[in-house]
């Protein structure tokens, strides 16, 4: 039976949109972080039934404010992870009253004969993607509001390509359809990558240009028949060799260091890994263990490539793999103590 893969989106029993995150989950819950809430002045839904965004931006500071609202109204979704030793939101199973599945929606599309304006263009956008790289159109999905039938005209595609050799085999696929004419799929201009900059430097602790150097790198978001789209390589299950509780992982402070890039192929998922060695403290304990920066904010992966030198600051944790009885540490950006203030930052042009 398939497990809850990272972006499937859960509905509670109170009509909470939960999206799931990452991969590896306890037995009795899923983590996720709450998206949308039931309000009737709220510009998602369908009929009269209306929902508002809980998480308007994909900051700390927003999915903070998340945990605010569960927190007064519904405790119940707070979980403190011994594990992860941190408290974060996630859904008891008990709760879940859907689980959608985004291959199973992108699935669903296909066979409908009739679709709106923005379905019709996630199909074609999958299948022409499809058509290009190779890759069967089974390992692709659909996700955010057009997964829950709550989109609007205004809304974005969402993607999923599941697996890592179809990952790789879409990510250079887009490469080439970007620099192709002849396609419906182009880069962001002139005037969308200014506004991106412009969003990210005031929402992150980055400068015009560290954010224009990232959008450079940013080969997972584009523009198909004027509609902004992103596409999100997600693991299988027989990809994923990790099961809850086989690391714990210990706060200890905050470190910001430099490091080369030794491994990059995690870096496309969530969390994204960089594997690091030569590895300097800038600031920080002076820990000689440092083996991987991970990232659970999404703007930071697959940003750096083997060789490359990056600026990081963020989580210090000790890490204890209990399989094999390693203990090394590792710099994790996306955490609650860092307040938004953490980043993954070039040091090579």
């Amino acid at each position: 039976m398939r497990r809850f893969r990272d972006r499937d989106y859960l509905k509670t029993m109170e009509g909470f949109f939960f999206c799931v995150l990452g991969s590896v989950h306890p037995e009795d819950r899923a983590i996720a972080y709450l998206k949308y809430v039931p309000d009737p002045s709220g510009k998602w839904g369908r009929g009269r039934e209306r929902l508002r965004r809980a998480l308007p931006n994909y900051t700390m500071h927003d999915l903070l404010e998340t945990f605010n609202f569960l927190e007064n109204h519904h405790p119940e979704y707070l979980y403190y992870s011994s594990v992860m030793g941190i408290k974060m939101s996630a859904v008891p199973l008990n709760k879940v009253s859907a689980h959608y599945k985004p291959e199973e929606k992108l699935s669903q599309l296909i066979r409908m004969e009739k679709l709106d304006d923005l379905q019709r263009k996630v199909v074609d956008l999958a299948n022409l993607i499809s058509d290009e790289s190779g890759v069967p159109v089974r390992f692709f999905g659909v996700t955010g509001s057009i997964l829950i039938d709550i989109h609007q005209s205004f809304s974005d595609i969402d993607l999923i390509i599941y697996g890592k050799k179809n990952s790789v085999s879409v990510k250079e696929t887009l490469k080439q359809l970007y620099e192709n004419q002849d396609f419906p799929i182009r880069r962001f201009n002139k005037e969308e990558s200014r506004e991106w900059c412009l969003s990210k430097a005031r929402m992150y602790p980055l400068t015009y240009e560290e954010a224009a150097w990232i959008l450079r790198r940013r080969w997972n978001r584009g523009v198909y028949e004027g509609t902004l789209f992103s596409m999100h390589p997600v693991k299988l299950e027989e990809e994923n060799d990790e099961n809850y509780g086989d690391r714990i992982f210990k706060p200890e402070g905050m470190i910001k260091i430099e490091a080369t890039v030794s491994d990059s192929s995690e870096a496309d998922f969530l969390p994204s890994v960089y594997k690091v060695e030569d590895v300097k403290v800038i600031e920080g304990p002076e820990v000689k263990d440092i083996s991987e920066v991970a990232s659970y904010e999404g703007l930071y992966g697959g940003l750096a490539e083997k060789g490359e030198r990056i600026l990081s600051y963020g989580k210090l944790e000790g890490v204890t793999d209990r399989r094999s009885g390693e203990q090394y540490h590792r710099v994790l950006i996306g955490s609650k103590e860092a307040e938004g203030r953490d980043y993954i930052k070039p040091l090579t042009d």
